[in-house]
């Protein structure tokens, strides 16, 4: 049985992805929106994390799956069949949507499916992470491309993302798990990688480009 744990914050998408995942009888399926993914993480410890790579809080999903894997071997619960591979990364992207992409890539994703794949597609995808193998939709290929040439580390996409929004400055260090001062400082690095004369600047040229 392949543990899944599915993270998305718009409720119907997760329910019906999660209906249809529940179907297959080799798959186990839990539900999580970002905020409650910390606690399922741990609870569940998945064999595959499918999670909505447009987010900007999916730049911190490894560090999250890491932790539930120290917090489990802590307990001396053992994963049942003794892989020991942990849980692996596979990632919903938007095509057209490098930044994304890179965010994925950075948190060490194993597999990518863009959103306008097939179901069966996404189920050939938690098969084969599930097995350690890389899985990543041919339609794809130009946004990695596209993702290579960006200057922005993911968590400076992520505080990024969240600016686009009109979140202020403590509404994202409070998203992010970071203090008021670091989320200043990754804004002054997007401004000058993206050669903006503010932040509002940074954002437009960062949405022209489809970063986010």
């Amino acid at each position: 049985m392949i543990r899944v744990l599915l993270v998305h914050d718009i409720g119907l998408l997760r329910s019906a992805l999660a209906a249809l995942l529940g179907r297959e009888q080799d798959l186990e399926v839990t539900a999580a929106t970002w905020d409650k993914f910390p606690a399922r993480a741990r609870a569940t410890r998945p064999d595959v994390c499918v999670v909505d790579a447009d987010n900007p809080a999916s730049d911190s999903v490894t560090t999250v799956l890491e932790a539930a894997e120290r917090e489990a071997e802590a307990r001396g619960a053992g994963r049942a069949g003794g892989s020991g591979r942990g849980s692996a990364l596979l990632a919903l992207v938007t095509a057209g949507r490098p930044g994304a992409l890179r965010r994925a890539f950075d948190a060490s994703a194993l597999g990518y499916v863009s959103k306008n794949a097939t179901p069966q597609r996404l189920l050939d995808a938690i098969r084969k992470v599930s097995k350690g193998e890389r899985f990543v939709d041919e339609s794809l290929a130009f946004g990695f491309m596209q993702a290579a040439e960006m200057p922005l580390t993911a968590r400076e996409l992520s505080v990024l993302s969240l600016a686009a929004e009109g979140a202020p400055i403590a509404e994202i260090a409070k998203s992010l798990h970071l203090c008021n001062g670091t989320v200043r400082n990754y804004m002054a690095s997007v401004i000058r990688k993206t050669g903006a004369r503010n932040r509002i600047d940074a954002v437009r040229i960062s949405q022209s480009a489809g970063w986010v």
